[in-house]
């Protein structure tokens, strides 16, 4: 394939304007969803998953639009999503290392 062509694929791969607006509406619901949440008392410690999910959903969307990763090579996607779960994992073995959990 020449570098024409793929320039050209490249292009009619990217999301149109209502797409990202589409994006822009879930990452507004989400975040919604995260404030109405913190306000729920009954969840105690329940929350912390609970937020760390949506927020690691945010993310991706983020990254994976925006950052237009969707669209480029997968290592780039391989290398925020490795970076997320590493993030996530050294936070947790703190908790645990620090008795949050106890």
């Amino acid at each position: 394939m020449t570098q024409e062509s793929q320039a050209i694929q490249h292009e009619a791969a990217h999301p149109t304007p209502g797409t990202y607006f589409k994006i822009a509406m879930v990452l507004s619901i989400l975040t919604a969803i995260e404030v109405g949440i913190f306000y729920l008392e009954f969840l105690s410690y329940g929350i912390i998953p609970i937020l760390v999910l949506l927020s690691g959903a945010k993310f991706i969307l983020v990254c994976m639009y925006y950052m237009h990763l969707k669209f480029d090579d997968r290592i780039f996607s391989t290398m925020f999503v490795a970076g997320l779960i590493t993030a996530a994992g050294v936070t947790l073995a703190l908790m645990t290392l620090f008795s949050f959990f106890a």
